[in-house]
């Protein structure tokens, strides 16, 4: 870990001044996203389609190198980050230095939502920077993309800096995105979790109205980010309550490597919880439903697998 550690921190250095002195931290292309179409031998288990965690990378800890790892073996899969990208305030050098040897050999093929830690640079000009236009327009940072015949909708939960609220321009503009699509499944991301038993944040009720849209709406599977643990929920409808015909199973993976958290009183509908485990979450998306896996890093041997299907 120290020389992992070292190595990132010199890094970090060296892209903050390029920075300091005209320059800019490395700004890798993200071409769209397209599904593997070659067929598996007969008798292969798929790989999965999406592999997704937050709070994941910082100069000062390796947790984000061990679930690069896992990255790195599912080469294939898309990848989401669930906010959180780099710490402590997102900066290009941070991005640069400490997000760019992990995580950010994935950059091509990774989708990432934004979260408070990458608002603690003005704009969040780091992340954007960074992901360019695979973060979506940086006024917004709300986007939508299609990932094999699912719907997937990349949500901005930094509510005091875009707006979560009913009638808002984010709400509206998600309630017309998931009108217009024509997918039967549809997942959504973003970082802080509409509902958690986390004992360091929680719930985020500045998303319910986002929340709301997307029962309303028809939408599978949320997932988030923020504490950082694991945790899984049976679907909940618009008010947390269990819903198991068309509620939304909502997934909280804030286990990219950044640290861990505890958990405080158990929500309704919490179905799984686990701290002390770095990893993602592995999605098999099919026409009509998902299979999910929780891949822990190297050496540990914690996991989640289950399935369900499109409403």
């Amino acid at each position: 870990m120290r020389s992992t550690v070292a190595g990132k921190v010199a890094v970090a250095v060296l892209a903050l001044l390029a920075v300091t002195c005209g320059g800019e931290a490395p700004r890798p292309a993200a071409p769209p996203i397209v599904p593997t179409t070659t067929a598996p031998p007969p008798g292969a288990v798929p790989g999965p389609d999406l592999l997704a965690a937050g709070d994941i990378a910082g100069c000062r800890s390796d947790g984000d190198e061990a679930t690069a790892a896992l990255l790195d073996a599912s080469p294939d899969a898309a990848v989401a980050t669930l906010g959180d990208n780099v710490y402590d305030r997102g900066t290009n050098g941070e991005f640069g230095g400490c997000y760019g040897p992990s995580w950010g050999r994935h950059t091509a093929r990774t989708r990432p939502a934004p979260g408070n830690h990458d608002y603690a640079t003005r704009g969040a000009t780091g992340y954007f920077g960074w992901f360019g236009s695979a973060a979506g327009d940086p006024a917004t940072g709300w986007y939508s993309y299609d990932l094999g015949a699912w719907h997937v909708v990349v949500l901005n939960s930094n509510c005091p800096a875009v707006g979560c609220a009913a009638g808002g321009a984010q709400e509206r503009w998600l309630r017309a995105d998931l009108v217009a699509a024509p997918a039967r499944c549809t997942l959504a991301y973003w970082h802080h979790p509409r509902f958690s038993s986390g004992s360091t944040h929680g719930s985020t009720a500045a998303m319910a109205p986002l929340w709301t849209a997307l029962h309303e709406l028809g939408a599978d599977v949320a997932l988030a980010g923020h504490e950082h643990h694991y945790e899984r929920f049976a679907p909940l409808d618009a008010v947390g309550a269990v819903d198991p015909e068309r509620g939304i199973r909502s997934f909280v993976v804030g286990t990219g490597g950044r640290s861990h958290y505890g958990f405080g009183p158990t929500l309704a509908g919490s179905e799984v919880r686990h701290s002390g485990t770095y990893g993602v979450l592995a999605l098999t998306l099919r026409p009509d439903g998902y299979d999910w896996r929780f891949l822990p890093q190297a050496g540990r041997t914690f996991s989640d697998t289950g399935s369900g299907r499109c409403h």
